[in-house]
């Protein structure tokens, strides 16, 4: 089935054919993070939901970089964020990601797409408190480059991930 759905995948993008919808697979424990809005998979009647190990079946990307909160260079585990968007099919160009105190912040796809942005699940290899800034955060390659060492960027490093509207 997973090499059917690839092969589909890419004569879709090959030829312009559209691609059935594919269910997403139902989160099995607590849900950590919703996406919404132009997405084409699903799991819930308007949404796609994650648990952790939904997240963790993604594949894993490690960022080294330091930030504003993290002086010493820093671990960061997750999947990236264009992965994540691709598993529920997201074709908007701007992410509203909402924390769990309702902090909202919009960034555009395209960051996902030149840079590698990860959705932070581990910090030095430990999961995240609620007061660690966890569960999830998304965390940009800081040290790559210059252009990201601004507040605009900064500012869409949102801790305590909740929810991901996709405008």
């Amino acid at each position: 089935m997973v090499y059917l759905t690839r092969r589909a995948s890419l004569l879709a993008l090959c030829g312009g054919l559209a691609l059935p919808v594919m269910a997403l697979e139902k989160p099995t424990g607590p849900v950590v993070l919703s996406v919404a809005g132009d997405i084409v998979h699903r799991n819930a009647s308007d949404r796609a939901d994650f648990d952790m190990a939904m997240l963790v079946a993604l594949p894993q990307h490690t960022l080294i970089t330091t930030s504003p909160w993290h002086k010493q260079p820093t671990r960061f585990t997750g999947p990236l964020m264009r992965d994540v968007l691709a598993s529920v099919g997201a074709t908007g160009g701007k992410v509203r990601a909402t924390a769990l105190n309702n902090y909202q912040i919009e960034i555009p796809t395209e960051d996902f797409d030149k840079y590698s942005v990860v959705l932070v699940r581990l910090v030095d290899g430990q999961p995240m408190r609620i007061r660690d800034k966890g569960p999830l955060l998304i965390m940009y390659p800081f040290d790559q480059s210059s252009a990201l060492r601004t507040q605009v960027h900064y500012g869409r490093a949102i801790w305590q991930l909740r929810r991901l509207d996709i405008l």
